[in-house]
């Protein structure tokens, strides 16, 4: 039987109307949330399933939350039938094995009901200041197995018909250093889900339960047309990558070897990470949800409006698919029709099939540790985009700083007597694009959490933020030039305190593009009260005491493009506004500003010709 058409503007209404609830949904968690990580950093999202478990609409949040969600709710879904839910129940889980991503990322799942029939799923994500385990916040980057994490919850019932099962809120508030903050985030997630399932209850209403599904169904299927025909505009063919993290935070020194082949027939894509490292001994592994997240978010990214256009291709500032809060994936508007923008649910991902290597870091056993995931999935980004620069040359930007530098503080206040626990989101540059350079000290990527304001982390524990700024010289030379990282310095003002030092690109640089110059390596050091010095790994627990100061530089992106074709008088602007040191100038763009800050022409001519002969 034929489909009957579908009204396109009633389509494009119900489509922005999801769209509006799932933000409104994310908004009503970022506002209600108490924990630093989540109020400041944005670390959160939510998101609108149909009752078989597909995803009908995503805040524009956090996109490494885009394919974790969609495990959860299957769990969710095996654990507890649809035929057992009742209005005001509510299931929650973290477990990465069973449907999670790391432990501190805790899933709610609602379902909504309407004229007794179940219509929808609304669920939240929440990245939790503390889930026990080692050390504070949950992040170790020693840690060796699950169990040192925190505490695993498998599905279970959180509220059972409009009733909180008091004895699981009872184990979360003994397992965690710091119960007000946790319980304050599982209440903002709770409030952010009854939002969501209000709103849907009335648009159901407005559209019948099966006009309602039908609706959803042919979003769906419309999103899967678009984006096919996104794909089949890439040129066939099988890419390759490899790029490298500096090691799993228990073998320093081994380097974790992410290989990735992207091969695109047709509509259809396959990606396959044979020759990645295998499972690791630190918690650098990614389970399934993290590896969809990865993958779902650059095809996402290389499908979105205008995919390959120079300047407003999806790595154009503000107009991507995730559009950031900040950041060059931007918009949040919802108005995603009148760009071209495909709407985000579950027919997006129907054209792509992942193969793992079983055993692998993409596909490790448990208990394997999983915390310092997001480090993963920045590298697993990074390796498919190389894929993708390949396919489409010319229209994709060089490396970001690959990754977001996430460290919890955490301790007793000696003044107080309470425990602490508070985070640092620090992202470094985006990387040369065609036609524009790189944004500075920007999240990119399929992170896009906001750097948390040295007022919070100075409220919330005896941490004080002495030094923040660019890092001249960190981003990749090129005629397009890498955006630059940051420089920062924490200061213990009194007691103690545990830094959780998460790096990365210690010993690799984020790669340039078509003769662009890679981006700075990062670095970090500790400068003790009585004035030693002490370097440190990419990946360190520090232990901290009063007057101690944590020194770090996160790099910036890599460049885009010849550096010997940027014009000399926009290098003389970055010597000037110190983003470019007069000698990297000189070596890497062959340009001489004297002290005024002026080119030197013949001087420059002279040397542009010396470094093109040299090759």
């Amino acid at each position: 039987m034929a489909r009957a058409p579908a009204d396109p503007i009633l389509l494009e209404v119900a489509r922005n109307r999801l769209t509006a609830i799932a933000d409104e949904m994310e908004l009503s968690l970022l506002r209600a949330a108490y924990s630093t990580i989540v109020k400041e950093g944005l670390d959160a999202s939510a998101a609108i399933f149909d009752p078989a478990g597909q995803v009908i609409a995503q805040a524009a949040a956090i996109p490494i939350h885009l394919g974790c969600l969609i495990p959860a709710v299957e769990q969710v879904l095996a654990s507890f039938p649809r035929e057992g839910m009742r209005p005001g129940d509510v299931y929650a889980l973290n477990d990465p094995y069973q449907g999670g991503t790391h432990l501190p990322d805790l899933v709610l799942v609602m379902p909504v009901f309407a004229a007794d029939r179940l219509v929808a799923l609304t669920t939240t994500m929440c990245h939790h200041q503390e889930m026990g385990g080692m050390v504070a916040g949950s992040l170790p980057p020693n840690a060796t197995d699950l169990f040192q994490e925190g505490l695993r919850i498998p599905p279970l019932k959180l509220v059972d018909r409009g009733e909180v099962v008091e004895p699981i809120v009872a184990i979360l508030r003994a397992n965690v250093r710091v119960p007000e903050a946790v319980l304050g985030d599982l209440r903002a997630q709770l409030a952010a889900c009854e939002v969501g399932r209000r709103r849907l209850v009335e648009m159901v209403e407005a559209h019948g339960p099966d006009g309602f599904a039908a609706l959803c169904d042919e979003l769906i299927r419309r999103s899967e047309l678009l984006t096919r025909e996104r794909v089949a505009a890439i040129p066939d063919g099988t890419y390759r990558f490899v790029d490298y993290m500096d090691d799993d935070g228990v073998n320093v020194g081994r380097p974790v070897r992410i290989a990735v082949a992207v091969t695109v027939a047709g509509s259809e894509l396959q990606v396959d990470f044979a020759g990645t490292s295998p499972q690791l001994d630190g918690p650098y592994n990614c389970v399934r949800s993290s590896v969809l997240s990865a993958v779902y978010y650059v095809l996402r990214a290389v499908t979105g409006p205008d995919p390959f256009g120079a300047r407003s291709g999806p790595f154009a500032a503000r107009s991507g698919p995730f559009a950031a809060r900040s950041g060059p994936f931007a918009a949040r508007s919802g108005a995603a029709g009148a760009r071209g923008d495909i709407p985000n649910n579950a027919g997006c991902y129907r054209c792509v099939r992942i193969s793992v290597p079983p055993g692998s870091m993409v596909d490790p056993r448990p208990p394997a540790p999983v915390n310092a995931r997001t480090a993963s999935v920045r590298r697993l980004c990074d390796a498919l985009l190389g894929c993708f620069v390949q396919a489409l040359p010319g229209q994709l930007p060089a490396a970001s700083c690959g990754q977001l530098l996430v460290m919890n503080f955490g301790g007793v206040d000696s003044a107080t007597g309470r425990a602490f626990v508070t985070s640092e989101l620090g992202a470094g540059g985006m990387g040369g694009r065609p036609g524009m350079d790189g944004i500075d000290a920007i999240e990119t990527d399929a992170t896009n959490c906001m750097n948390v304001p040295a007022e919070a982390i100075e409220s919330d524990s005896p941490i004080r933020v002495e030094r923040w700024e660019l890092w001249p010289d960190s981003g990749g030379a090129g005629q397009w030039r890498g955006g630059l990282g940051f420089y920062k310095v924490f200061r213990v003002t009194r007691g103690q305190a545990t830094a959780t030092y998460r790096g990365e690109r210690h010993t690799t640089r984020p790669w340039g593009v078509l003769g662009g110059r890679p981006a700075a390596s990062s670095q970090a050091w500790v400068e003790r009260a009585d004035g030693t010095v002490e370097r440190l790994a990419s990946k360190q627990l520090v232990h901290l005491r009063a007057d101690d100061r944590l020194h770090v530089c996160v790099g910036g992106g890599g460049g885009y493009g010849d550096p010997l074709r940027r014009p000399p008088e926009w290098v003389a602007e970055d010597v000037l506004d110190r983003r470019v040191s007069p000698e990297a100038a000189r070596e890497e763009y062959g340009v001489v500003v004297d002290e005024l800050g002026r080119v030197d022409g013949p001087a420059t001519s002279a040397l542009r010709a010396r470094l093109r002969v040299e090759g």
